[in-house]
């Protein structure tokens, strides 16, 4: 396993591909550090032996201890344990711990190249590929992000009905030695910081939409490939510091006629697999969020708590009902995610099949609870906002900058009359209603609902998931039998 200081050094190497601000930029770039503080927690904790049950694993390739992040989870305790870490990590950095994506992504292609291989058509090993590729990935705990996204361009065309083809990753060319893919995945979180990049499609692909079918993995930094990188930080703090410094990036991740071995492809073709490939990268990524969003709930009900006996209402009854929605929206979605994980099999639905086995044995979790549990949570972002607002007041939309709040000549008329308990010091009252507008005014939080909302799927797609997968038809059963009515099968 790395340390901190070994990623970033790594890092520091790479060919610079990213550009932000109009420049192209070196990944250390002082934009960046806010991200790779939260990164380098994935390495440091996995170092310190009171979390080395939750933060490593033993590789089933090698029988060696790797980072979890790293993992092919082998059973439902597998699954239980990234959730609970995914919890444990976001609690450190009160946001998305970044490296999820990868762990995600891996146990998706660890099942689809398998079953690809499979086929009669299949243009390589894919999965003997993927092994060689996951062994090195584990060996040298590199970092994977997960670029799925596509352009999608007019969004009530499918993908081989766009007028630019492109609007979709495709591949444009197959050779002897590898294939040629062209197109852009969109909003991938830590691309600019990630040793690697692992592409999944994303969404069911018809039969006339090979070229679409397609999976691989790629350095961060390799030929034909350029990222346009969006930063979300917080404001910089001069007097009063943060107890941790975050930030995380986003990236444009375009291919430009980007040649890819055949070595790294994992999937070329074979549209069956390319749906189960989207559908299964974010069913595990729904899952970890029922690690991540709990957390962030965690760090939503201390917000609202803490701005609760600052302001001196804790005590009051809308505040008391408004903490227990809070609490009861994590613990669902939590609960969710741990249902998912221990009804976790090595199976994955098929419309018209229901859950069939699929993949080398490797665990899947449940779908319907990993969705529930995402569906809860997602839904609830802007209502977690509307609380925070409700129980803060106006006070932090227009809380003084931090030089007036040092100035002589207003520090102490502001520290007169931004004071609400006189129980708290002034300065613990300051710094709290910083970190308060940091999470909910700035401009890195706007982009932090967002991606809240929409990360892993849109609610309306968890929707969709659990509907077509739920069993109503033996609800309707109930109703029939009580009711006295025929059963379906007799009509």
């Amino acid at each position: 396993m790395r340390t901190k200081e070994q990623y970033i050094e790594r890092l520091g190497k790479m060919r610079k591909n990213i550009y932000s601000g109009g420049e192209k930029i070196d990944r250390l770039d002082e934009r960046q550090q806010g991200a790779l503080n939260v990164m380098g927690l994935t390495f440091d904790a996995a170092w310190e032996p009171a979390n080395k049950d939750l933060c490593t694993a033993v590789s089933h390739l090698s029988g060696e201890t790797i980072n979890r992040f790293n993992h092919i989870h082998q059973d439902a305790k597998d699954l239980h344990k990234k959730q609970d870490m995914t919890r444990f990590m976001c609690n450190k950095v009160g946001q998305c711990i970044q490296r999820c994506m990868g762990i995600d992504a891996a146990n998706a292609i660890h099942a689809v190249s398998y079953e690809a291989q499979k086929s009669a058509a299949a243009k390589t090993a894919y999965h003997d590929n993927w092994l060689s590729w996951l062994a090195r990935f584990q060996k040298e705990d590199l970092v994977g992000c997960c670029a799925q996204t596509d352009v999608k361009g007019e969004r009530l065309k499918r993908p081989s009905e766009q007028t630019d083809p492109d609007m979709y990753v495709r591949v444009v060319e197959e050779k002897s030695d590898g294939i040629i893919v062209r197109g852009s995945k969109v909003h991938i979180s830590e691309a600019s910081i990630a040793d690697e990049i692992l592409v999944v499609p994303t969404r069911a692909l018809k039969q006339n939409e090979t070229a679409y079918a397609v999976s691989f993995a790629v350095p961060g930094d390799y030929d034909g490939v350029k990222q346009v990188v969006h930063f979300h930080n917080p404001r910089k703090r001069e007097h009063f510091p943060r107890g941790f410094e975050y930030g995380y990036t986003d990236s444009y991740v375009i291919f430009e006629d980007c040649f890819v071995p055949w070595e790294r492809v994992f999937l070329c073709g074979e549209t069956q697999h390319g749906g189960v490939a989207a559908l299964l990268f974010a069913l595990f990524h729904r899952h970890s969020y029922s690690g991540c969003k709990p957390a962030m709930l965690d760090f939503v009900i201390g917000l609202a708590a803490l701005a609760a006996e600052i302001n001196g209402i804790e005590k009051t009854p809308h505040v008391r009902e408004m903490l227990a929605k809070l609490i009861m929206t994590g613990e669902l979605g939590y609960s969710a995610g741990y249902t998912a994980s221990a009804l976790g099999k090595a199976e994955v639905y098929i419309p018209g099949l229901g859950f069939i086995p699929y993949g080398p044995g490797s665990f899947i979790p449940n779908s319907i609870y990993a969705n529930v549990g995402r569906c809860l949570s997602g839904e609830a972002v802007f209502h977690e906002h509307e609380i925070l607002c409700n129980i803060a007041g106006g006070l932090p939309a227009t809380f003084p900058y931090e030089k007036d709040l040092i100035n002589p000549e207003t520090k102490v008329l502001l520290e007169k009359y931004i004071r609400r308990n006189p129980k708290i010091a002034i300065e613990e009252q300051i710094k709290f209603w910083l970190g308060f507008t940091d999470f909910a005014l700035s401009g890195s939080s706007g982009s932090s609902i967002y991606g809240a909302y929409h990360g892993g799927g849109s609610p309306i797609m968890e929707q969709i998931a659990i509907t077509s997968q739920y069993d109503i038809e033996s609800k309707k059963e109930i109703v029939r039998k009580l009711a006295g009515m025929n059963p379906a099968s007799g009509r």
